[in-house]
C-alpha cells in the first residue's frame, strides 16, 4: 500500500501486478489489480501517458477518461487501443482490474487492425469488437472472491477465447527489436526482421497500430519521460535519451507526443501516476508498458523476406 499526500490530500494507492502464465506471456504486460482509497467525496486527477491496448474493469465507481479530441466516457468496462498521446482521466476511490494488450495480445483476441482503434476509449460492453470480453467483465464486477481467484478467472477466460495468430512469430520479432535503446532507424528494424519496409509498415499498422517511425519515436520518448518520473522529476537533461539530437529536439518530440512542453508537464501532479509506475518498477522492472519485453514463447522463427531492391 502506497500512501501519498500533496497539498492536505491523503491517498493510498494499493497495487498487486501478477506476472502472465507462461503460455498467455507474450500476449499481455502484467494483470494488476489496483485499490485507490481517497477522502470522502474527494477526486483526483492525472493523465495515463501513451501505451499499449489495455482492457479496464472498475468493479465500483468507474473513472471519467477524456482522449485528445475530446471524447469522453465512463463505463464499468473501458477499453483502449494502442495510443500515442496521453489520456486525461478523473477518479474517485475505485476498485479495478487491469489488462495490458501487447501487439500479439491484440492480434489474438481483437483481431481487428490495430491503426483503427489508435488514440481511442470504447464502452467494452457496447462496441462489437469488444463485446467478446463482457463475460469477464461480468464475472469480475460480480465476484467476492480473493485477487488469486480473480486472477485464476482472468487467466482461463483468455486460454479458451482464441487461438494465438498466424503472423505471431513475425510479430514478436519486431516488438523485441523495437525495444532496443539503440535501434532508432525504420531501416534497421526491417532489417534486423528480415522484412522489406512495405511488410514492415504494413504488420506495424495492423497489430501495432502505428507506423514503425512513429513506433520508434514513441519508444525514445517515453524512455527518457519514465527515467524523468523514477528520477522524482529532477531534470530533464539528465533523463533525456541519448539519441536526442539537443534539448530543443527532445522538446519537440514531447510536445509532439504529449501535447504540452516537458516543463508543463512536470508541474502537473500525478498523484496515480507516480504511485502506480514506482511500484510498478520495483515489483516488474519496468515502469510503464511500452518498454516491456515480449516474454518468451516457443513460436517458430519468422520467415525472412528478400527486399526487391535485392532480388
Amino acid at each position: 500500500m502506497r500512501v501519498l499526500e500533496k497539498h492536505g490530500l491523503r491517498q493510498q494507492v494499493n497495487v498487486r501486478f501478477f506476472a502472465p502464465p507462461d503460455d498467455l506471456a507474450p500476449c499481455f504486460t502484467t494483470f494488476y489489480k489496483m485499490e485507490v482509497v481517497l477522502p470522502q467525496g474527494r477526486r483526483v486527477t492525472d493523465h495515463l501517458q501513451p501505451e499499449w491496448a489495455n482492457l479496464r474493469f472498475f468493479m465500483r465507481n468507474p473513472p471519467s477518461a477524456t482522449v485528445g479530441d475530446g471524447q469522453s466516457l465512463s463505463a464499468r468496462f473501458t477499453a483502449t487501443g494502442p495510443s500515442s498521446h496521453p489520456m486525461r482521466f478523473e477518479m474517485g476511490s475505485c476498485s479495478m482490474w487491469g489488462i495490458g494488450l501487447l501487439p500479439l495480445g491484440w492480434a489474438r483476441y481483437v483481431q481487428e487492425p490495430a491503426e483503427d482503434y489508435a488514440d481511442t476509449i470504447f464502452d467494452g460492453e457496447a462496441h462489437h469488437c469488444f463485446a467478446r470480453f463482457a463475460p469477464l467483465c461480468k464475472k469480475l464486477c460480480a465476484s467476492s472472491g480473493s485477487d488469486e481467484d480473480e486472477f485464476s478467472a482472468i487467466t482461463e477466460f483468455f486460454r479458451e477465447l482464441a487461438p494465438p495468430p498466424k503472423d505471431a512469430a513475425r510479430i514478436l520479432a519486431i516488438h523485441e527489436a523495437m525495444i532496443d535503446p539503440y535501434l532508432i532507424e525504420v531501416a534497421t528494424l526491417a532489417e534486423r526482421v528480415g522484412l522489406t519496409k512495405r511488410t514492415l509498415e504494413r504488420v506495424c499498422g495492423r497489430h501495432f497500430g502505428f507506423p514503425p517511425q512513429l513506433l520508434l519515436r514513441r519508444q525514445r520518448m517515453m524512455r527518457s519521460l519514465a527515467a524523468f518520473m523514477l528520477a522524482d522529476m529532477k531534470s530533464w537533461s539528465e533523463t533525456i535519451d541519448r539519441h536526442y539530437h539537443d534539448q530543443a529536439h527532445f522538446v519537440h518530440e514531447f510536445h509532439s507526443f504529449m501535447g504540452m512542453s516537458p516543463s508543463q508537464y512536470a508541474r502537473m501532479e500525478h498523484p496515480i501516476l507516480d504511485a502506480f509506475m514506482a511500484e510498478r518498477q520495483r515489483v516488474w522492472g519496468s515502469p510503464v508498458q511500452t518498454l516491456d519485453p515480449p516474454r518468451s514463447t516457443d513460436l517458430p522463427e519468422p520467415r525472412r523476406e528478400v527486399s526487391p531492391e535485392r532480388e
